[in-house]
């Protein structure tokens, strides 16, 4: 499956953006996918996921509350919704995909989209 990830921009601290990851491919309800960011001179860090029917979400501690996760599997793309934004928040995203089951850890994902770039001014 190929991914692209598109929706990100600059704002203020408060703003919202909603990211989009279109998929090509009519496989993609049997992939779980995740969200993740990275920052200058940081780690990939996991940032939410939805399973494969849209049922299960799971976010980071550092999100929850603020940032929403949905797919539309019709449409074969998934979104993450992000309000009450942070310049803590800024970052390159990147939507990823991996069969089955879900998972936080940045390796289990094998297809990844380019990344969007966020970024949150205080």
């Amino acid at each position: 499956v190929q991914l692209q990830a598109s929706g990100g921009g600059l704002v203020q601290a408060g703003d919202s953006l909603r990211l989009s990851c279109a998929a090509s491919g009519r496989t993609f309800s049997s992939y779980t996918v995740g969200w993740f960011r990275q920052a200058p001179g940081e780690e990939r860090d996991f940032v939410s996921a939805i399973s494969t029917g849209g049922f299960r979400v799971y976010y980071a501690d550092s999100v929850k509350g603020r940032f929403t996760i949905s797919r539309d599997n019709s449409k074969y793309t998934a979104y993450l919704q992000m309000n009450s934004l942070k310049p803590e928040d800024t970052a390159v995203y990147y939507c990823a995909a991996v069969q089955g089951s879900y998972s936080d850890n940045v390796k289990k994902y094998n297809y990844w989209g380019q990344g969007t770039q966020v970024t949150v001014s205080s």
